[in-house]
């Protein structure tokens, strides 16, 4: 077992890591759940897979779990699913001192997490995320949040968990596309600040996406670390280090938000695809070397990944994207910081980049593609 620590004061929490432990989830959450009662939020593929081994886990620790199982879906991260899940929890009686817990992907865990930073004005919430991207990423730091129809991520709040329970063993039914979705958020870390990283990416990518148990424990251990160390240093993203987890993510959402935050473009594979144009863009304006924007889309795309527009689907205009990257919740005082590298390993906040030379560069691509 491996524990990462996020320390944050009187809200830090443990990340816990090992093979097979949702085999022993009521031990785990134990010491947070009070009754015999355990609410169990999370969606109809997950509750699926995994409701046998949760509710004996459940059940041996004497807890009985009690399910609210929602869509599975991007769709599900909406006003109406939330209205509709505070709605049940405060039927169920849910109390301030009560945790719920998220078992899911990035869409459970944003929206359970955002429910239970409302009820009763805060009640406590355990995530156990059930893809790689959640257990690399979404589930760690305490954003949670809904997509509305201006944008994705609007609508949310700092809240942080009691406790993340990570199973790589879980991983084992999940799609193809699915991890390579959640890989790309496990060489973000590599890309914005560990050039060792990305080279270990390179050369451990394939066996990580094909099952490897020791090299995607190394891959979620190593990026946890990673996140909690930069949420422990800037937790609400009011200085520049939290920020530099947005690389590849202004690119992506505009990307998500052009193909309608469905299923047509994960949002990993968005992320994928925002960091080879940022990589792309910083080289256009001198920051990178085009060999070094070359070599992460060529990772990428080995990696099954979208590395520009046309491999993500997206054949909007560079105008129209840049529309969709006005709603960015970064916006600040009128303008958008991007997060752009310098080299593999060095990504940097960048202001005053002009969205005219954005679009421009956006439409350069897509006439080369």
């Amino acid at each position: 077992m491996t524990i990462v620590p996020v320390s944050l004061g009187n809200r830090s929490y443990d990340i816990v890591i090992e093979t097979g432990c949702i085999a022993k989830i009521g031990d785990l959450v134990t010491p947070f759940i009070r009754g015999e009662r355990a609410i169990v939020i999370t969606d109809t593929n997950v509750h699926l897979a995994l409701k046998g081994v949760v509710t004996a886990g459940l059940q041996s620790a004497g807890i009985q779990p009690e399910y609210i199982v929602l869509p599975a879906g991007e769709s599900t991260k909406s006003w109406s699913q939330l209205e509709a899940l505070v709605d049940r929890l405060l039927a169920l009686g849910v109390e301030r001192s009560d945790h719920v817990i998220a078992l899911g992907g990035g869409v459970i865990g944003d929206l359970v997490g955002f429910a239970a930073s409302m009820v009763k004005r805060g009640c406590g919430f355990i995530q156990v995320p059930t893809s790689l991207l959640a257990q690399v990423d979404s589930s760690v730091g305490g954003k949670t949040a809904i997509n509305t129809k201006a944008g994705k991520n609007l609508v949310g709040q700092f809240y942080q968990p009691s406790l993340v329970i990570i199973d790589p063993e879980v991983l084992d039914s999940l799609p193809a596309r699915e991890m390579s979705a959640g890989y790309a958020e496990v060489v973000k870390y590599g890309l914005l600040g560990d050039f060792e990283f990305f080279e270990w990416c390179e050369a451990n990518a394939i066996a990580l996406l094909a099952g490897n148990r020791e090299a995607q424990i190394y891959a979620i251990s190593k990026s946890v670390q990673a996140k909690a160390a930069i949420v422990a240093a800037d937790e609400r993203e009011t200085e520049d280090k939290r920020a530099l987890l947005n690389l590849g993510h202004t690119f992506g959402h505009a990307l998500e938000a052009d193909t309608g935050f469905s299923n047509k473009l994960l949002h990993g594979e968005a992320v994928a695809a925002g960091m080879a144009l940022a990589f792309g863009f910083a080289a256009t304006k001198g920051l990178c070397a085009g060999q070094e924007a070359e070599r992460v889309s060529a990772h990428l795309k080995s990696a099954g990944l979208p590395y520009g527009l046309r491999s993500a689907h997206v054949s909007a205009s560079g105008e129209a994207l840049v529309a969709h990257m006005l709603h960015d919740k970064k916006m600040s005082g009128g303008v958008l910081p991007f997060i752009l590298p310098h080299a593999i390993g060095d990504a940097r906040v960048e202001r005053g980049i002009a969205l005219s030379d954005v679009a421009a560069y956006l439409n350069s691509v897509a006439a080369a593609e």
